[in-house]
């Protein structure tokens, strides 16, 4: 939404996201979202049509956006036109792109241990193992405080994650030496891992150019990111037999559909299920 003339507009979709209590970070995505859109068109985007849409769509893929890049501005347009314009008929022909339904990244025990020892920096290592154990977003992580370390029950507090939800995660005895070794050395006045200036956390942009050193140092895949780290912590939980409702209340996740992700790659626990071809007694293929 672009111009002095928007603006009114502008503010009754943000007044519409303020009031089903959608995050700043969707907030600004959707409004830059449906910015983007009325800019291509150059007219107001309560001028255009379906068939604005379908172009502008178009126009992204022409670009080389894959689903998870237009995925964001199908998901603008439809509160922008559903919500804020009322126009609940455009919704449903504006779905999103369908995703490729990939693996999730995983890495061994092994290779999270190569990892962790190929981060130079103490205080970033510390955020990683934080990460692994507790199985947290990188937003999740560098938003911790000392006051989200509960030792009494040993959990750790993740205060407004995806989806604004609180919730508790598991806080192991090591990763409890290991924060309070941090705390020792560090003393933190607010934030658990503060950036460059103290009185904000590190950045995730941050965090995430520390893995990619990382990640080269330890010789690992170059696809290997901060958030293989989680993937692996739900995939080696799920190994061990954890229960996936649980691995889910842990991740965060409103749907278990996002959890049952890590069955298809728990190896180990594949390697322990019997083929029915064991049951049969088939004889061996005789040599040609």
């Amino acid at each position: 939404m672009t111009g002095e003339t928007m603006t009114p507009l502008r503010r009754r979709m943000i007044d519409d996201m303020t009031i089903r209590n959608m995050s700043p970070c969707t907030k600004k995505v959707y409004v830059y979202a449906v910015a983007r859109f009325a800019a291509f068109h150059r007219r107001s985007p309560d001028q255009l049509t379906i068939e604005d849409v379908r172009d502008y769509r178009l126009h992204l893929i022409a670009r080389g956006l894959q689903p998870a890049s237009i995925n964001p501005s199908m998901g603008a347009l439809r509160f922008f036109y559903g919500v804020t314009l009322g126009r609940k008929d455009m919704v449903d022909a504006i779905p999103y792109a369908r995703k490729a339904d990939k693996l999730p990244p995983v890495m061994t025990g092994d290779e999270v241990v190569r990892f962790l020892r190929a981060v130079d920096d103490r205080r970033m290592r510390t955020l990683f193992t934080t990460i692994y154990a507790a199985g947290l977003r990188v937003s999740e992580a560098v938003a911790l405080t000392a006051k989200d370390i509960d030792s009494d029950r040993m959990v750790l507090i993740v205060r407004q994650g995806k989806g604004r939800k609180d919730r508790y995660v598991m806080l192991s005895e090591q990763l409890l030496a290991i924060l309070r070794d941090h705390f020792r050395r560090t003393r933190p006045r607010e934030w658990l891992f503060p950036g460059a200036d103290p009185s904000r956390p590190i950045t995730v942009r941050t965090v995430q150019r520390a893995c990619r050193e990382a990640v080269a140092a330890a010789g690992l895949d170059p696809s290997v990111t901060v958030h293989t780290l989680r993937h692996s912590f739900a995939t080696h939980l799920l190994e061990q037999g954890v229960d996936i409702r649980v691995i889910q209340d842990l991740l965060g996740h409103r749907n278990i559909a996002s959890t049952t992700r890590y069955a298809r790659v728990a190896v180990n626990a594949i390697r322990q299920i019997q083929s029915p071809l064991e049951r049969l007694n088939i004889e061996p293929t005789p040599p040609a």
